[in-house]
């Protein structure tokens, strides 16, 4: 019973904030790399932990749209699931945070270092790839701010659902 209301908080947290992509906010400023991390830390069946927030974003992308980066942009999701996984059984809210941070990091990695190998706006060179992560740089506060305030929140949250308020000290 305990295992089936800590999936249900986790599945309803990540549907929030699947949900809150859709709502306006500023470039790059979501919650779907804290989502990502949140969903590998909590989900303990790691293969709904990779479905779950991919499911999520897809269908906010089929409201969004679909564009040409979507493959890179799932494959950094679910590096940030993986990352989550590490410190499933030790979340905390230092583990939780320098996750997440590297979660952000990843993506940064990963997706910029697509835009200088596909793109053909950089230079092929290690110049150009710099040059491309130097560009990157502005894109990564927003993301950085938003998957710490959403993902330490979707934490947050759990923990005070599961451990506090709702379902007493023994959840």
């Amino acid at each position: 019973m305990n295992f089936n209301r800590h999936l249900i908080t986790g599945l309803a947290i990540i549907l929030l904030l699947a949900l809150s992509r859709l709502i306006p906010h500023p470039p790059n400023f979501t919650p779907i790399l804290g989502m990502a991390v949140f969903s590998g830390a909590i989900i303990n069946h790691k293969l709904f932990a990779y479905i779950i927030p991919l499911a999520a974003m897809l269908l906010s992308d089929l409201y969004l749209g679909f564009h040409a980066s979507m493959p890179i942009i799932y494959f950094s999701l679910a590096v940030c699931v993986l990352i989550g996984t590490f410190i499933e059984a030790r979340v905390s809210i230092l583990n939780s945070f320098l996750s997440i941070s590297l979660g952000v990091l990843a993506f940064f990695l990963i997706t910029n270092f697509m835009v200088w190998y596909g793109s053909g706006i950089y230079e092929s060179s290690i110049s150009g790839l710099m040059t491309c992560y130097f560009m990157g740089l502005p894109f990564v506060q927003n993301t950085f701010i938003s998957s710490i305030l959403y993902g330490m929140g979707a934490f947050f949250i759990y923990d005070i659902i599961n451990k506090r308020m709702i379902f007493g000290n023994n959840a």
